[in-house]
């Protein structure tokens, strides 16, 4: 699941203030094209114009979306972030649990952060 955060230029709020329109369904058929999901598309009064929420099957997917978004011109701003699920941070908690990480500074051997 990814949550993609855009702004439009000054140039593509023109132009769809002269032609307004519903971009929901350039943005569905877009990730649709790798085998992806779009679950809605917002916009936003803040630091951004808007925001997407859809999953991808792969980093690739994802990548190649973006890519294409962006390679179109009309943003000035695109990022998205990986959401992962209660039960995927869980799993990430537990085996979290097995890895050994000594923080910068600190003397090997002695936990830190316990």
């Amino acid at each position: 699941m990814f949550l993609t955060r855009f702004s439009y230029l000054p140039e593509t709020w023109a132009r769809l203030r002269q032609r307004p329109e519903d971009r929901t369904d350039a943005v569905r058929q877009s990730i649709e094209a790798v085998g992806g999901r779009l679950h809605g598309l917002w916009y936003t009064i803040g630091e951004y114009d808007g925001v997407s929420l859809w999953e991808a099957p792969s980093r690739v997917a994802v990548a190649s979306t973006l890519i294409a978004t962006i390679a179109a011109g009309a943003h000035s701003r695109l990022e998205t972030t990986v959401l992962l699920s209660v039960d995927e941070i869980l799993e990430a908690l537990k085996q979290s649990a097995a890895i050994d990480y000594r923080a910068p500074g600190a003397e090997p051997g002695v936990p830190t952060g316990a």
